[in-house]
């Protein structure tokens, strides 16, 4: 599928979402997108760092989607750091300065600000882990076999 294609089928948080995620991987994380940690809440971003990292980053596309988000404390207790990813024009004095900062397109980013490390309890890393590999491998089971439903 050509790229220009591709941008028009994809939201603009799932534009910043591939941008981050191929940053990341830069620095051998690994990602998924759309992960549920626990009821009620679904992370833009999970990456997954070769020491058993465990970042959070939610991607705004606009002031809107920003303000209309009340859930974003929740997901801080699911991972070490945790992250805004925005486009270069959005406002970023309007983001926590205790979480951290990543500047992004559909093509790459930049980590301006890092999030302050508060690490998981062992307990509650595994969890993540596995609720992690678990989306990784439903994810690649569907684009593996797109028609299949389980029955």
């Amino acid at each position: 599928m050509p790229d220009d294609l591709l941008q028009t089928e994809m939201k603009p948080g799932q534009l910043l979402a591939r941008g981050v995620c191929r940053h990341l991987r830069s620095f051998d994380f690994v990602t998924v997108e759309e992960l549920v940690p626990t009821s009620g809440l679904r992370v833009d971003v999970m990456a997954l760092g070769p020491k058993g990292e465990v970042w959070i980053i939610e991607c705004k596309s606009s002031r809107a989607d920003f303000q209309s988000d009340s859930k974003w404390q929740g997901y801080l207790e699911w991972c070490d750091r945790y992250f805004w990813a925005v486009d270069e024009t959005f406002p970023a004095e309007m983001l926590p300065e205790e979480s951290g900062l990543i500047i992004a397109d559909a093509y790459d980013a930049e980590v301006i600000r890092m999030g302050p490390e508060d690490k998981l309890a062992p307990a509650r890393r595994k969890v993540m882990i596995q609720k992690f590999a678990r989306h990784a491998a439903l994810r690649w089971q569907a684009a593996r076999d797109p028609g299949w439903t389980g029955r």
